[in-house]
């Protein structure tokens, strides 16, 4: 109520800029206001907030809206650092849930209350599991093969977990080792029949 008053009166600040991302330009409107109560009853805290509209600007079609509060004291140069920290913050959180969700490590699923601390226990070994992976991504060829081979996360832990359900390895060195020199067969397998 308060904030669509201050709006009809001129009082919200408005930011365009032309973005380029890809082959794709956009305008991001960014509109920002300070000192906008929190609730209606007294005594309030005030903070600023920001909004943020990313429209294609070939059709004009809104390609992205979301609004943050902040502390900060908000102007045109400020509002767009808000902004992209906000979107950044919201794009990390999001993708790393939805990996840890979806792509293998089950972390919907409840693991019980255990005794006493059972499911924070396994909720750590899940995301030890993720940071491993992650790690081994970043600095380790052999693995990075393998996964561009295989492609998906979710197909490299289900190639991981027939593997080892029939086969023993002496270390992960070894399991990474055969499942390269299966890949490089399966290959030469294809070049000659064709």
């Amino acid at each position: 109520m308060w904030s669509r008053f201050v709006e009809a009166n001129g009082h919200v600040q408005t930011l365009e800029q032309a973005q380029q991302n890809g082959k794709t330009d956009e305008i991001w409107q960014l509109r920002y206001l300070n000192d906008v109560p929190l609730r209606s009853e007294n005594p309030t805290l005030s903070v600023n907030g920001c909004e943020l509209t990313v429209t294609r600007k070939s059709d004009g079609k809104v390609l992205y809206l979301n609004s943050w509060i902040t502390n900060h004291r908000l102007t045109n140069q400020r509002v767009s650092e808000v902004a992209a920290a906000g979107r950044c913050r919201w794009k990390t959180e999001n993708e790393n849930h939805n990996v840890l969700k979806t792509k293998g490590y089950h972390l919907e699923h409840n693991f019980g209350p255990g005794k006493a601390h059972l499911s924070a226990f396994l909720l750590t070994l899940n995301l030890l599991a993720f940071l491993f992976h992650t790690v081994l991504h970043l600095a380790d060829e052999r693995y990075q093969q393998i996964r561009q081979q295989r492609g998906t996360r979710k197909g490299f832990f289900q190639d991981i977990l027939a593997l080892t359900k029939y086969l023993w390895f002496e270390s992960w060195s070894a399991l990474i080792e055969f499942m390269l020199d299966e890949k490089k067969k399966s290959a030469k397998k294809m070049r000659n029949t064709s």
